[in-house]
């Protein structure tokens, strides 16, 4: 029986395991310490990390393979990159390759090589410690601050002035860090399922986030079209990548000269945007990756979306979480498809800085784009999210 190998499974990353006992596959897992125990029930044979790095994930990766002999692996979220692709490298198995691996895994080391290929992104310096940008920034302020390698727009901030610089200064000074110069204008993420070099099937997502300093997506929108330009941008970063076969979750920001990186992931796109991308195509993301690297052939593609789905990330406000109002006429709504919920009453709500902070998400899906929108319209007036203070 051929033999799946999950590196990293989490929740959002469940549906993999569905999707390979669909298609007849032998499933092993390496799991996290916190998960392990749940996970386990899900799969034929678990691997325990010994900790959250890339490191320990391919250490327990290595483990799991060597008990084994997996048909494809798969990685789930961004500590999972590098050992996955170590393992699909050396096995001669199907991925993203170790080289697109290893630069998406680092956000300078993609500046560097994008700068190289003419791909259009922000005036950047990575420096040791902050202060040591400080002269680079003031000419030209504003400037986002950002970390090298992390997940849910976590430690990435907008430094507007000089005052505010001191201030992120003090908090924080170590590095390495990567300062960039702030780009204005949307934010779209570009999905794409990878095949031999060759995009099998893309999708175009509208983001919203919360206002500066921080930019943390509270709402997603799948299906739309910006035109041949994007598509053009996208695939050649992907070409500069050094992409196989798997998926890419490509962010960027259309600035008024054109589409400008903000970053690119070799890894799944989190936020449900996986069911999103289900519903408006209408195939199986999930299963279209397992196929992908197990090398299993694909269906057609589709030849465009079938519906239009959304998500709403709610911020709640700070606080003691009292409670939600409004959901049993969300779920009420035609267009309603889930909802989930991170946060519950009792909870302390801190000032949202990145992704776990928000309260939890509802999906919606209609059958055109104005009805879809209405339907997340709907959501945001309906849901009221009750806290008081601590």
């Amino acid at each position: 029986m051929s033999e799946l190998l999950m590196v990293g499974v989490g929740f959002m990353g469940q549906p993999y395991l569905a999707a390979a006992r669909r298609l007849g596959l032998r499933v092993v897992a390496v799991e996290g310490a916190a998960r392990a125990a749940h996970t386990g029930t899900l799969v034929d044979d678990l691997h325990v990390s010994p900790g959250p790095h890339d490191e320990q994930w391919a250490q327990a990766a290595w483990a799991a393979a060597a008990a084994g002999k997996p048909t494809g692996v798969v990685a789930f979220t961004e500590a999972n990159v590098l050992g996955a692709a170590l393992l699909q490298d050396g096995l001669g198995l199907s991925g993203p390759s170790l080289h697109a691996a290893t630069i998406s895994r680092n956000k300078a080391l993609q500046r560097g090589i994008f700068a190289t290929a003419g791909i259009r992104q922000p005036e950047y310096l990575m420096v040791d410690r902050l202060e040591a940008a400080r002269d680079w920034a003031a000419a030209r302020f504003p400037v986002v601050v950002k970390p090298l390698s992390a997940a849910g727009s976590e430690g990435v901030e907008l430094v507007a002035d000089a005052d505010a610089f001191d201030e992120a200064v003090v908090r924080r000074e170590t590095g390495p860090l990567l300062v960039e110069t702030a780009v204005d204008g949307p934010e779209y993420s570009w999905e794409a399922l990878v095949h031999e070099g060759r995009v099998w099937l893309t999708n175009l997502t509208a983001k919203e986030t919360t206002d500066p300093p921080y930019f943390v997506e509270v709402a997603h929108r799948t299906g739309v079209e910006l035109g041949a330009e994007v598509d053009d941008f996208c695939t050649a970063v992907l070409t500069a990548l050094g992409m196989r076969t798997g998926i890419v979750h490509l962010e960027f920001r259309m600035a008024a000269d054109g589409p400008t990186l903000m970053e690119v992931a070799v890894r799944t796109p989190g936020d449900y945007l996986m069911d999103l991308l289900g519903l408006t195509y209408g195939v199986d993301w999930f299963e279209m990756v397992v196929r992908l690297a197990t090398g299993l052939p694909l269906p057609s593609a589709p030849a465009g979306p079938v519906a239009y789905a959304a998500s709403y990330l709610p911020v709640a406000p700070t606080g003691l979480l009292v409670g939600f109002e409004g959901l049993a006429e969300i779920e009420a709504h035609p267009a309603f498809v889930s909802a989930g919920w991170w946060k519950n009453p009792g909870d302390v709500v801190a000032p949202t800085t990145w992704s776990a902070d928000r309260a939890g998400y509802v999906i919606v899906s209609a059958e055109t784009p104005q009805l879809r929108d209405e339907a997340l319209e709907f959501v945001r007036r309906t849901l009221v999210i009750r806290t008081r203070p601590e």
